[in-house]
């Protein structure tokens, strides 16, 4: 049998554009390395460590002021935790299975390696079977960067897989790199006992997110966790007692000892597997596939979505993409082209940005205003006690278009949608302002904002009422 489409990688952008691809009328065949289908998302990324997050928050929550209400210390069971964990993930794997036998997607499971530009050849358990196909969509996603000096051999170095089982809580946690998913990790592991220190070679940890917003997360985490920026770790030695460190800032070198090591600075795309260069496809210096806005690659009918590509590594883009190569497969006119693709750290408090950030916008030196409601201000986040926010809008001086925005605080993330679908439809602070929001709320801390930058705010003073003549 010839597939109309055959996916590599049943990732979220795998699997949705093989189950939009099956939508549309065409016989399709996803193959996956591993017995589960979800990819690095469902698998050992995204879903377990946002379940992990929830039991953290449960334990945070146990430690903030209650105003009348004392909670014991909570009591961790981390077999039960590990449960939470794992039916999570079993539960959207199983449904993954049934969907795709729903819509008569042929599922194979092996290590897909391309033999042509019309046949892959999958093998499983040292058999081999070739694939024939007429298109062909590259989901293979990215792999934790590596680094030269780190004793990988040791079960006290943890990668972002292996973080989530939880083996054991380490007394003394560092993290090496200060981006979103270390964050996240630090965040779980804080919860469960550790201490934290996590070592960042840039200026800021979190690097997308605007400083102001970071400096809101930095101030309310100050008695959880040390953060050390523009430092780098520059050796690891592992002695029975402990792991030594050896830390390079502007002040020089200095030793630290920590029980273990949590090594999270990127992800590298996985351009150069499964036999991909090989057929033509064209890639770049780091390994990128290149593709045009359609997911086309230098191959006519290669295409290729997700982490493997420029751009975000970030599920919800991988699985847009997904949808837009599987409607251009079956012949549809459509691009992918998003204004704006949403950052979470869903972290305590969470921080959330989409579209153009402040600081990008100096660097390309675009005319900008910014208006920041200040959650001290917010009825809600008073008597909800998270008051530690903020919500910012960066709009264009000229025609107060909103072009970016970024929010810190409680469910952020869950707040960014709003914003996020304001700039992909143009709309300006006039637009916003004048929706009503939900008052007292979270959420009409966007509105405020709104209202703050277009001169009719009432909850703060107002510097640019207009007086009548």
């Amino acid at each position: 049998m010839t597939y109309d489409l055959v996916v590599l990688g049943s990732g979220p952008g795998g699997y949705a554009s093989a189950f939009r691809a099956a939508d549309l009328g065409l016989n399709v065949a996803m193959i996956e390395r591993h017995n589960a289908l979800g990819g690095v998302c469902l698998n050992v990324g995204c879903i377990p460590s946002k379940a992990l997050l929830h039991v953290a928050g449960k334990i945070l929550m146990a430690d903030e002021p209650a105003h009348g209400v004392q909670f014991t210390k909570p009591t961790i069971n981390l077999d039960d935790v590990r449960l939470h964990r794992q039916s999570t993930v079993d539960t959207l794997t199983g449904g993954l299975a049934m969907m795709a036998k729903g819509r008569k997607v042929t599922v194979l499971h092996g290590e897909g390696k391309f033999d042509s530009t019309n046949s892959i050849i999958v093998t499983k358990e040292g058999k081999e079977e070739k694939i024939e196909f007429k298109n062909a969509i590259i989901a293979v996603g990215s792999r934790a960067i590596k680094l030269p000096f780190v004793p990988y051999d040791d079960s006290r170095i943890l990668d972002s897989t292996s973080a989530l089982q939880l083996e054991n809580i380490p007394k003394h946690l560092l993290v090496l790199g200060g981006g979103i998913i270390g964050l996240e990790m630090a965040t779980v592991y804080q919860s469960l006992g550790s201490k934290i220190t996590v070592a960042e070679l840039g200026d800021q940890i979190m690097t997308g997110a605007d400083k102001d917003l970071v400096k809101v997360f930095e101030q309310a985490n100050k008695d959880r966790m040390t953060f050390l920026t523009q430092t780098q770790v520059i050796d690891i030695k592992a002695t029975p007692k402990a792991l030594n460190i050896t830390l390079k800032d502007k002040n020089g070198e200095r030793n630290l000892a920590v029980d273990s090591v949590l090594v999270a600075v990127g992800r590298s795309p996985n351009g150069r597997t499964a036999g991909i260069a090989e057929i033509g496809v064209e890639l770049d210096e780091r390994g990128f596939v290149l593709t045009d806005d359609q997911g086309k690659t230098s191959v006519p009918n290669i295409f290729a979505i997700g982490d493997v590509t420029h751009g975000p590594m970030l599920a919800h883009k991988a699985s847009h993409q997904g949808h837009i190569t599987a409607e251009v497969i079956a012949g549809h006119k459509v691009d992918f082209q998003p204004l704006a693709i949403p950052s979470i750290a869903y972290t305590f408090p969470e921080v959330a940005w989409v579209g153009l950030t402040e600081t990008e916008a100096k660097k390309q030196e675009i005319p900008v205003k910014t208006a920041v409601f200040p959650w001290s201000a917010s009825g809600r986040a008073i008597a909800s006690g998270v008051t530690q926010g903020k919500t910012k809008l960066i709009y264009d001086e000229a025609t107060e278009r909103v072009l970016g925005a970024g929010i810190v605080g409680s469910h952020a993330g869950e707040l960014l949608g709003e914003l996020t679908l304001a700039i992909e439809f143009g709309a300006t602070l006039e637009d916003i302002a004048l929706t009503i929001h939900a008052h007292p709320s979270l959420h009409e801390t966007v509105g405020l904002a709104a209202e703050l930058g277009a001169g009719t705010i009432t909850d703060l003073p107002n510097k640019k009422a207009k007086k009548a003549k």
